[in-house]
């Protein structure tokens, strides 16, 4: 029994091991995704609505624009 405890430890000692390796790896990847992101293109995919966006070109950072589509969109 205690032999088994001692397994169990050393295997999430080694998991969360592994896991501290990784995570620098992982969330270099995760931060160039997110730079990479067409935003428009995000956007309709995510609500399949292609057609619900027109092709307008950006004047602002398109926060209350974002915004003001939701609101249509929950509608």
């Amino acid at each position: 029994m205690a032999d088994q405890s001692a397994q169990d430890r050393e295997l999430m000692r080694r998991w969360v091991e592994t896991w501290q390796r990784a995570g620098k790896e992982l969330d270099e990847i995760r931060c160039r995704e997110i730079a990479a992101t067409d935003n428009r293109e995000a956007i309709r995919q995510l609500f399949e609505a292609g057609a619900a966006f027109p092709e307008i070109p950006p004047t602002t950072s398109g926060l209350v624009e974002q915004q003001a589509w939701f609101a249509k969109l929950r509608r």
